[in-house]
């Protein structure tokens, strides 16, 4: 194995942090992994790994290396990808991250047309409602909801998604419907739990005046699938974004109500992704793909 495979196995054994797991990863024997390793040991002249019977760690220079030899086989590699693909058609793995509704709902038929549009483009679709981490995780790039923050990630805006306060007929001829926020106080308002501002509405009304109202409720959920479903059985109010509730409001299912004060912050829908990396032709084309079909969505057009 010459000197830049070893290095290959080294960046293996840290990410796996055991040799055990850089051998599934590799497809390898554990005791061929731990020779190469000791063999680039022994090639720069320094420890890297500590090892005992339970784990492995990296030495503080093995850290040093690890951290520049990673990037340097990243670049290597995207070399390769970037020159094949001027030759050939997008092919390679991608892996993508979707919250869970927002892509059954509105991206499936995109992600499946360029599925079969781009055959060799080995394609890794996770929905799910969790944050994930796009760099320790692995992914290329996530579609992710919210406002835009500082962030050390790419991102880029695809559509707007506003949140929308519904109920249905049924709850406001029993209640009442809300007139203005503060009486938003005296309703049963369904709680999304993956919320930081679970007991609270923030607004901005048509003269861009801002306020802020306390709520209560008897149901919760970290589903927004479940509130919504909550919702239309009349339990209470929902504040849920729109791609949740919008086939409902258009078939009468489901009654919006304060239209004229939004959600503050504002929420987008982007793609974020890792910034000063080759972006492979296979990604950029995924992405223009998801912003055409974000043109489509109900509430863009």
């Amino acid at each position: 194995m010459d000197h830049v495979s070893r290095v290959g196995v080294f960046i293996a054994v840290v990410k796996a942090q055991s040799f055990a797991g850089a051998a599934r990863m590799l497809g390898i024997t554990s005791s061929a992994v731990s020779k190469q390793v000791q063999n680039l040991e022994q090639d720069l002249q320094v420890k890297l790994l500590n090892r005992t019977t339970r784990n492995v760690s990296v030495t503080e220079e093995g850290a040093v290396y690890y951290e520049r030899a990673a990037r340097a086989l990243e670049d290597l590699q995207e070399a390769r990808e970037q020159i094949y693909e001027l030759k050939s058609r997008p092919r390679g793995p991608l892996k993508v991250s979707f919250p869970q509704s927002l892509g059954i709902k509105y991206f499936g038929q995109a992600i499946a047309s360029f599925a079969a549009e781009y055959p060799e483009v080995e394609l890794d679709v996770s929905l799910d409602e969790r944050f994930v981490d796009i760099v320790n995780e692995g992914f290329n790039l996530a579609v992710r909801i919210g406002s835009l923050k500082d962030t050390s990630l790419i991102a880029r805006r695809m559509a707007s998604c506003p949140f929308v306060i519904c109920a249905s007929a049924g709850y406001l001829e029993a209640h009442g419907t809300p007139q203005k926020p503060d009486d938003l106080a005296h309703h049963n308002v369904l709680a999304f739990t993956g919320n930081s501002g679970l007991h609270e509405w923030r607004y901005q009304d048509t003269a861009g005046q801002h306020g802020q109202v306390s709520l209560s409720g008897t149901f919760k959920s970290d589903s927004g699938d479940i509130l919504c479903r909550a919702a239309l059985e009349g339990v209470g109010i929902a504040i849920l974004p729109i791609f949740y509730v919008a086939e409902h409001i258009k078939n009468h299912e489901l009654q919006a109500v304060l239209s004229d004060h939004v959600t503050s912050p504002k929420r987008d829908i982007y793609a974020v992704f890792q910034p000063n990396r080759f972006q492979s032709t296979r990604q950029r084309l995924f992405v223009d793909h998801l912003v055409s079909t974000c043109k489509q969505l109900p509430w863009e057009s």
